[in-house]
């Protein structure tokens, strides 16, 4: 795709003209300059502690984003966040460090940035600017049954405005996390989660409280997405390959953690198990083998549907006759 400038449609320069509460002064740091250090960092950090409260005000519509997602990704389709500048840069974070914790991958969770992925490091002039970009984006790279999530701290970006225009005509859900109460692109949006933080310390620097508020909210919408689709047992990673010395030993600390089991012991049943975290654990909570816990996993996959054991875990054990006592 390319990545050349294109002029600005009248609409785009219309969007851009919209006043956002990301471009208004704020009253608490019109001196910022006149401060000490210490003062600056008090002004800064007593912003930032709002920042929670307005991600949490939003937790029923990050909520019900988390089951269109969980649908999507359990029917195999993919869950697109689409961004530019700061916005875009943190759902590529988001959706890289999905594969390490819950071995998610691309056909899961996906992130694409405007520019390509050269932009992460460094800006490309005008890439935000194309609708016509973000609508080739979701034509070339998405399909029916997928969900796409627009990251734009404005909530006017025209080549996110592109993107959920195109997939809400091909009949995607659409979402937009955005730091305007009044975001331009929420009607293009099935799912707007608009967080209210306010103006930022530094004038339209939206890497500060804005990309602090959609950190949180992508934080809280894979997490649930992915422990809603058994990547975990309570809080343990359940859904980790220890492919190295490093990652054995982890791993045998949570087998510990979740089972009580002395740590030669949970090493033994993990080789046992040929490496699975689930055989294992079921293999430890039960009291069974490996070749047990297997065969009753088998009769509980994972399954999002099965609300309170979506990873199988607990209904394989009280198969096996094991009773989880924490």
């Amino acid at each position: 795709m390319s990545t050349a400038r294109q002029h600005p449609s009248a609409l785009d320069v219309e969007l851009v003209g919209l006043a956002s509460p990301t471009e208004e002064r704020n009253p608490a740091s019109a001196e910022l300059d006149a401060l000490d250090a210490r003062g600056m960092v008090e002004v800064i950090l007593s912003e930032d502690a709002k920042v929670a409260a307005a991600v949490q005000a939003r937790s029923a519509e990050i909520a019900a984003l988390v089951e269109v997602c969980v649908a999507a990704i359990a029917d195999g389709g993919t869950v697109h966040y689409v961004g530019a500048g700061t916005s875009g840069r943190l759902g590529v974070l988001d959706a890289v460090e999905l594969a390490p914790t819950f071995d998610a991958d691309p056909s899961m969770v996906a992130a694409h940035l405007a520019g390509g992925p050269g932009a992460f490091l460094a800006a490309v002039e005008g890439a935000e600017d194309s609708a016509a970009q973000g609508a080739q984006l979701v034509e070339s790279e998405c399909r029916a049954g997928d969900v796409v999530i627009g990251l734009a701290a404005s909530g006017r970006t025209p080549f996110v405005r592109g993107a959920l225009e195109a997939a809400r005509a091909a009949g995607m859900p659409t979402a937009l996390i955005s730091a305007n109460p009044a975001a331009a692109l929420a009607p293009a949006a099935d799912h707007p989660i608009l967080l209210d933080v306010g103006p930022e310390v530094v004038t339209g620097s939206t890497r500060m409280k804005a990309g602090t508020a959609q950190k949180l909210t992508l934080n809280a919408l894979s997490t649930a997405t992915m422990v809603r689709l058994g990547t975990t047992f309570g809080n343990l990673m359940i859904q980790v390959r220890p492919t190295n010395a490093k990652l054995v030993a982890r791993t045998v600390r949570m087998l510990v953690q979740a089972s009580g089991t002395a740590p030669e012991e949970a090493a033994r049943v993990l080789e046992a198990a040929d490496g699975s975290v689930r055989v294992a654990l079921v293999a430890l909570l039960s009291g069974t083998d490996a070749e047990a816990a297997g065969a009753a996993l088998a009769d509980f996959p994972r399954d999002p549907r099965r609300i309170g054991d979506p990873a199988g875990i607990r209904s394989a054990v009280a198969a096996l006759g094991g009773t989880l006592t924490r």
